[in-house]
């Protein structure tokens, strides 16, 4: 089909008096490239016939990136930033959000975006967006335009909502959605482990001794009582009498962490993490796949099972064969805390080997983990 300004005002659903530079960049990026290069000259001079010439900045533009795509040299990047400078096309990301593909947008982000090219034209036809200076790449209009577009993000609207938090809030109910399935799918593979193994027995008097020296460091505060105490999200001053589910509640806690760390154990001066923040991140960092991995291959090893931090970067790799770590080194970094707070837990011993304790006791606390999140 012929591209020319009354098509494109079909598809734009507005005059062709009325059309934007959004509106014809759109149409001629919906076409294949060589047609839309020889569609240009006629539709610059239909739309100069209707009063709306745009500009010859735009004009140079769309010839030049047009050119590009037909070369097979252009770009999404170039692409976009072209549209973008047509002025009335939201950047890309903005703040912290990054805009779904148009044909993946969910109705809230789509109706969002359109609110937002409606504010942007409404910038550009009243002078506080010049889309000459977008097309030849003014930095300084490009500043303007992204500040504009992240002031109206962050604005409420008539009914209340503010755009940023509304697609954010969203964005994340989504992707929480997808960890809850995708660990409840974990959870049933290790019980599927666990229900090929034998009995794993409790080691009463190993739990006992080990919970008697967890109060303690909990008590006595700093590393690694306190750290303990924020991933099982206890008081440290009322922790559970019973002592299994003490041991448990804090395994169970290194998996998902429950609560924050204190206050006062913050970045220092030169903004560099303590210890127990760089391990609350590590923990926070490690997957389902990779506490599945870690804890199927434990069980199935038993007492006795190397569990140093290459060791269970190794389980991982060969869990998943197909998506090894690129960095051996970086992938045991990963379970370098872990690691630690097995041993202070009793569940790894000195030599880095699991122990009756963490035969039992780390199965028990990852399916705690996960099931708690259902």
């Amino acid at each position: 089909m012929t591209l020319d300004a009354q098509r494109i005002a079909a598809l734009a659903d507005r005059p062709a008096d009325a059309l934007t530079r959004r509106d014809v960049a759109r149409a001629l990026l919906v076409t294949p490239a060589a047609d839309a290069l020889a569609a240009l000259p006629g539709l610059r001079r239909q739309l100069l016939a209707v009063g709306n010439s745009l500009s010859a900045p735009f004009w140079d533009s769309a010839a030049t990136t047009m050119q590009k795509v037909a070369d097979g040299a252009a770009t999404v990047g170039d692409v976009h930033n072209w549209l973008e400078a047509t002025g009335t096309e939201p950047s890309a990301i903005i703040g912290l959000h990054v805009w779904d593909d148009e044909d993946e947008r969910s109705p809230l982000q789509a109706d969002i975006h359109k609110m937002l090219v409606a504010y942007l034209e409404e910038s550009l036809a009243s002078g506080a967006i010049d889309p000459d200076l977008l097309a030849t790449g003014d930095a300084g209009a490009l500043r303007e335009h992204r500040r504009l577009q992240e002031e109206w993000m962050m604005s409420e609207l008539p009914d209340g909502r503010i755009p940023m938090w509304a697609v954010s809030d969203e964005k994340d109910d989504e992707f929480l959605a997808e960890w809850d399935a995708a660990e409840a799918e974990a959870l049933v593979e290790l019980q599927a482990v666990l229900g090929e193994l034998q009995d794993r027995p409790r080691p009463e008097r190993d739990l006992r001794g080990a919970c008697d020296r967890i109060r303690a460091a909990i008590k006595e505060g700093g590393w690694p009582g306190e750290l303990l105490a924020a991933c099982g999200g206890l008081n440290p001053r009322r922790l559970p009498r019973d002592d299994a589910e003490l041991w448990l509640t804090l395994a169970a806690g290194i998996v998902t962490p429950q609560n924050d760390l204190p206050d006062d154990d913050e970045p220092n001066e030169a903004g560099e993490l303590t210890g127990d923040d760089e391990a609350m991140v590590a923990l926070c960092a490690l997957d389902h796949v990779e506490w599945l991995a870690t804890v199927s291959a434990l069980a199935r090893g038993g007492p006795g099972t190397a569990a140093t931090p290459e060791d269970l970067a190794q389980y991982v790799n060969e869990y998943e064969p197909d998506d090894v770590y690129d960095d051996a080194d970086a992938a045991a970094g990963m379970f370098l805390h872990v690691v630690g707070l097995w041993q202070v837990l009793g569940a790894v011993d000195d030599d880095d080997r699991l122990t009756p304790l963490g035969w039992w006791g780390l199965p028990e606390a990852l399916q705690r983990a996960w099931a708690a999140q259902e």
